[in-house]
């Protein structure tokens, strides 16, 4: 089967198996997991940061940095279209009493210092909820977010007295599409939560890494959220498999997606809107959306075709070149 509808479907390989059942385990809600605990540190020192904390999912690491970085009443900056406003439940408002403040992104995925800035509520009036952090997520829809952008958004956030947080689930792609080290794509944020479960192909797990105080902090926000797990350093010997031997290969995840993107604009019938590193974004006719979902599953391929707006096709672990070629052809045969 070739799944196409996301990076998370991916299946572990048989090394990363292998690694899960060879590691050692303890109690982690007590500290006592040494494969959890060596995961939390390699990473943060991999990324320049203090600590980190492992969670299962990326969405309870985002929602636990944004209740450790703001209190009740307080709000945070974000973009519209951003996984932690849109698409996590409404889970700091619902649970961490947080307001988010959403602001539209630029065409590259950015957040326009200007709408920031008056997105920023004047401090010390009652009438308005208090601006504590500002939210960045890169990649932004498979788009590498550009690092001069970062450093004036860290300066910004620096001069209104702001938190910067990065949901950074594919901050890997993104390193390894800018060809620049993940240490360097993190430096300018005081948070950074990091997803496994997508390119880097294991089944489950993010960290959240930065200062201790910060992680002590989300630390007691994970327990209350649920996320307290016994014997996890089954899971993070899966994530540690995936930093040592599925983070380079992202760049044939991006090779992937650019021939797939390159063979899908040759075809009448198929409008490529943008490819960026993993994922292509792409529109059929309404009338055809729901046939050629059918025809492609017919022939073992999975989209996830919309019927209207953007199909979005990701690449991953599980996908190969061939793979690609053989989506192409099929495409090219429905609308033949």
């Amino acid at each position: 089967m070739i799944d196409l509808r996301s990076d998370t479907v991916t299946r572990p390989t048989a090394a990363m198996l292998q690694a899960m059942a060879n590691a050692p385990v303890g109690d982690d809600v007590m500290g006592a997991d040494p494969t959890v605990q060596r995961l939390q540190q390699t990473l943060a020192e991999r990324v320049g940061k203090e600590a980190g904390l492992f969670f299962p999912s990326g969405t309870q690491s985002n929602l636990a940095a944004l209740m450790a970085h703001c209190g009740r009443g307080d709000e945070y900056l974000v973009g519209q279209l951003a996984h932690t406003y849109k698409y996590e439940g409404g889970g700091a408002a619902v649970l961490g009493s947080v307001q988010p403040q959403p602001v539209e992104h630029a065409d590259d995925g950015s957040l326009p210092l200007e709408k920031l800035a008056a997105a920023v509520k004047p401090k010390g009036d009652p009438h308005y909820a208090r601006t504590r952090l500002l939210a960045l997520e890169n990649t932004f829809q498979g788009k590498v977010i550009p690092a001069a952008y970062i450093d004036q958004a860290a300066q910004f956030a620096r001069e209104h007295g702001l938190g910067l947080h990065l949901d950074g689930a594919r901050v890997f792609n993104a390193a390894v599409a800018s060809g620049r080290t993940a240490h360097e794509v993190c430096a300018p944020f005081d948070s950074v939560s990091i997803c496994f479960s997508k390119g880097l192909g294991a089944p489950v797990g993010s960290v959240l890494v930065g200062s201790k105080a910060l992680i002590d902090e989300a630390r007691r926000w994970r327990k209350v959220l649920g996320g307290g797990m016994r014997q996890s350093g089954f899971l993070a010997a899966a994530c540690l498999h995936a930093l040592d031997h599925h983070v380079e290969r992202l760049a044939q995840d991006h090779e992937n997606a650019a021939l797939l993107a390159e063979g899908l604009r040759g075809i009448e019938g198929v409008k490529v809107l943008a490819q960026n590193t993993n994922m292509v974004f792409a529109e059929f006719a309404p009338e055809h959306t729901e046939k050629l979902s059918q025809a492609l599953q017919a022939q073992d391929i999975i989209i996830r075709a919309i019927y209207r707006g953007p199909t979005r096709m990701v690449t991953h672990l599980d996908v190969s070149q061939d793979d690609i070629r053989k989506v192409v052809d099929a495409v090219r045969a429905y609308f033949g």
